[in-house]
């Protein structure tokens, strides 16, 4: 093979111990190097790709996590079920060029007498807060713990989850952890269904019927543009969701793109954010669309 077809692949490493984590951060950090972090709980799609795509524009090394949280996932929801394949996951990240994969067990995450969270006010209220008691709890405790163990210069999140990206900057700014919180745009499919590991629970059917959900929150945002009352396009939204075959509807609302605070109206060039959470068989699909006014 000749040199210019070789393909470049940087040193990757899995590792499982907090200390031989540190060890390497620590080698970076003397050699000058900027280091970023993604958590994930691995099921990696393209979405997750995506953002060490990103972490590698912002920083020289890349960490990403792989944690399947039990203490985010509520007593009826999928743990047990939820997609696991190391393997696979380790693979796709050293093709992607992320640098290191820490996956920590259960044990070492939450060793034998672990007794302390972290509670967010006000942004976890609401939407999924809701509807996944404790949800983001568990999700602002093991961020908050990443965070310290790998102390990156900045940390990239997705911003389909866009409450749990506020909650977390929440955190950071109320704990003084020093750290730059980066929020990727979503990545979808061609017909615009929002990439999810939970999408593969999906029958063929559902995973027909699944784009409607983004073609109802593009032609809400529109009607929201157009100057329409809030309250009846969400209204003619949801009764677009329930003809399709969605069913139930956790949410769908318009919200304060910062705060999270509802909207009885957009309100002029004021950003805000439709948020959606509905199922589709058994499948809790999630998404969200900025949206701002048009100028006058």
């Amino acid at each position: 093979m000749s040199a210019s077809a070789v393909s470049f692949q940087p040193p990757f490493s899995l590792v499982r111990d907090v200390a031989v984590l540190r060890q390497n951060v620590a080698a970076w950090r003397a050699a000058g190097l900027r280091v970023a972090l993604v958590p994930t709980m691995g099921a990696l799609h393209d979405g997750h790709l995506s953002l060490v795509r990103l972490g590698l524009a912002h920083a020289d090394r890349v960490v990403v996590s792989l944690f399947v949280n039990p203490t985010q996932f509520g007593p009826a929801e999928d743990f047990a079920a939820y997609p696991r394949q190391e393997g696979e996951d380790a693979a796709a990240l050293r093709t992607a060029g992320a640098h290191l994969l820490y996956a920590p067990d259960v044990a070492g995450m939450y060793p034998e007498g672990f007794a302390t969270t972290v509670s967010v006010a006000g942004v976890s209220e609401g939407l999924c807060g809701d509807h996944r008691p404790g949800h983001f709890q568990g999700v602002a405790t093991v961020v908050t713990k990443l965070l310290l163990r790998v102390l990156p210069d900045v940390a990239l999140f997705g911003e389909k989850d866009y409450q749990q990206v506020q909650v977390i900057r929440r955190v950071v700014t109320d704990l003084d952890i020093p750290v730059k919180i980066v929020a990727g745009p979503t990545v979808r499919e061609a017909d615009g269904l929002a990439l999810s590991s939970r999408n593969a629970y999906l029958s063929p059917a559902e995973r027909a019927v699944a784009p409607t959900l983004h073609r109802v929150l593009q032609e809400a945002a529109a009607a929201l543009r157009a100057g329409e009352a809030a309250a009846l396009v969400l209204e003619r939204a949801r009764s677009a969701l329930s003809a399709a075959g969605f069913g139930p509807l956790d949410y769908l609302d318009l919200r304060d793109a910062e705060t999270l605070v509802p909207l009885a109206s957009l309100g002029s060039r004021r950003a805000a954010r439709l948020l959606v959470a509905v199922k589709l068989g058994r499948t809790r699909l999630i998404d969200n669309i900025p949206v701002l006014a048009d100028a006058p």
